[in-house]
């Protein structure tokens, strides 16, 4: 799959900081292969490869040490983390969601579980500031932890910036045609692949809506492509497809690098995001960007996310998510209405103003001027 989560938000927010930060020092933290990624960047910007493993022993000591040496003020921690560790300054940590504390508490023992929840619990506690990546995600946030409010502060994210490059040419819908053999209409589910994200349920919708469409005579070639995960790590997935019997119009994708999303994005007639639970959720904000109609889940963090640019569903009701498409396919004026509403509202969302509120918060913390440290790998926790 694309790559999608904190690889994504670190490299974005880094950029960002490096075009508007010339008064703070930055040390960016993780394997060199990491921080040659995120491009050229100015003089207060330097990288320190760092590839061990800090939940070991030596690799802690090694990190602790850096630090030290490096005489850092402040360490920012690009996602939530739960291995206790004690660093030499302050620290401040972005929560993209709890995911781990709600869909895979099942592959634990109780007693994993608990101290995972645990130690998760005393790594916020003692973070000098929270960074939630929506306003759903804050509120978990204090829900679950008991974390105060006012310790907790909402930076949205927002998409990477060359899903901003306009819309696709016909040269690059070529591309589709040619090297991925897609010459007709198609709905569009770009993300990984886990039991949260519903994907059973949308090939099910899918069926229904293929059904629909024959008794009606529209959209005979209609095809459903489906980007994330390879499908052999999800047997369930083609069992629903034979279930459905859709197995000429359901299409897995596997891996596509950003530059070719951006055209399947741009082709779709619909993109269909009925998640069962999202920190922020980005593809439907990447979707809209390029005018693309939604039907997306009304809850967790996304009706905060798409506003009412998007159609919105129970994600749990298949005929909902089936009525949601079929409406967004064959009704022009709705359509219309949700590419505007698209574009704007995907506007609202910018890893510059994400990074304005960021160094605000590391100036008011750390002070102004001093150095700040990034970290590019899931590996350290204080």
């Amino acid at each position: 799959m694309t790559d999608f989560g904190v690889g994504t938000y670190t490299r974005n927010i880094v950029r960002a900081l490096a075009r508007l930060d010339r008064n703070n020092e930055y040390m960016l933290l993780g394997s060199a292969e990491k921080i040659a990624e995120i491009g050229p960047l100015p003089e207060n910007f330097r990288g320190q490869p760092f590839d061990k493993n800090d939940t070991s022993v030596s690799g802690y000591l090694e990190c602790r040490n850096l630090l030290q040496r490096m005489r850092c003020d402040l360490v920012h921690i690009p996602h939530l983390f739960w291995a206790p560790r004690s660093l030499p300054c302050r620290y401040v940590v972005t929560v993209h969601d709890l995911l781990e504390h709600m869909y895979r508490t099942h592959d634990r023992s109780s007693l994993r579980r608990s101290m995972h929840f645990q130690l998760t619990g005393r790594v916020l506690r003692h973070a000098d500031r929270i960074f939630a990546v929506s306003k759903f995600t804050k509120s978990e946030v204090e829900k679950i932890f008991g974390i105060p409010a006012s310790r907790i502060q909402v930076i949205y994210n927002a998409i990477d910036e060359r899903f901003l490059r306009g819309h696709a040419t016909e040269q690059d819908r070529q591309v589709l045609a040619e090297r991925y053999l897609i010459n007709q209409d198609f709905l569009l589910y770009a993300g990984r692949i886990s039991p949260h994200k519903n994907v059973v349920r949308i090939i099910e919708a899918f069926s229904a809506l293929k059904a629909a469409l024959e008794k009606e005579g529209k959209f005979p070639g209609l095809k459903l492509i489906i980007i994330g995960d390879e499908l052999s790590k999800h047997p369930d997935l083609r069992r629903t497809v034979i279930r459905g019997g859709v197995q000429n119009d359901v299409r897995f994708m596997g891996f596509v690098p950003i530059e070719v999303l951006r055209i399947f994005y741009d082709a779709a007639k619909v993109f269909v995001f009925p998640s069962l639970y999202e920190g922020f959720g980005l593809p439907p904000v990447e979707a809209m960007a390029h005018g693309t109609p939604v039907v997306t889940s009304n809850t967790s963090s996304l009706p905060e996310v798409v506003g009412s640019a998007a159609v919105l569903v129970n994600p749990e009701n298949v005929f909902e998510i089936m009525r949601a498409l079929h409406r967004v396919l064959v009704d022009q004026v709705l359509r219309e209405k949700l590419k505007q509403r698209g574009y704007a509202q995907a506007q609202k969302f910018s890893w510059d103003a994400s990074a304005e509120q960021l160094i605000a918060a590391y100036e008011e913390i750390g002070g102004r001027g001093r150095i700040r440290t990034v970290k590019l790998k899931q590996t350290v926790g204080p």
